[in-house]
């Protein structure tokens, strides 16, 4: 990442079961549960000086909606949609069981301590998450790619 190799972060989100990438490599699905936790774990890697914060930005959020031509998306900019996270970069906590997120129930990230958190997330600049709860009445809409 720091050589330049690497154009995106990003995560699929691949939220099997336990039982399920317990299986034989030839018969697991591939991916795991990481959306939750790909940007505290970036961010911590900016902590511990790996990478700039600016990097870790350019990499989840301009980059990729540049190179997806995704409309209006990617920066805090006048005019685009204001898609943004509110982190607290002095909050120290270990994931675990009670607090993941994921429907699958288990992070390859637990037993981790992190120490910075995402106390809010917006989408469209609504309030989609807010210190551990998932704001439901979210209206969403559809990405428009500009190709």
């Amino acid at each position: 990442l720091r050589r330049g190799l690497l154009d995106v972060v990003a995560t699929d989100h691949a939220p099997h079961t336990l039982p399920e990438k317990a299986l034989p490599y030839s018969k697991a699905p591939s991916g795991g549960p990481l959306v939750q936790h790909s940007l505290v774990a970036m961010l911590e890697m900016a902590r511990q000086g790996k990478i700039e914060i600016t990097e870790v930005i350019r990499r989840m959020c301009h980059t990729p909606a540049d190179l997806f031509r995704i409309d209006r998306r990617g920066y805090l900019r006048e005019g685009f949609y204001a898609d943004m996270v509110l982190v607290d970069q002095d909050s120290s906590w270990t994931v675990a069981p009670e607090n993941i997120l994921y429907k699958c129930g288990w992070s390859p990230f637990e037993g981790t301590t992190f120490h910075n958190r995402v106390d809010m997330t917006f989408v469209n600049g609504q309030l989609a998450y807010d210190k551990g709860k998932l704001i439901d009445s979210l209206n969403s809409m559809r990405l428009i790619f500009n190709r």
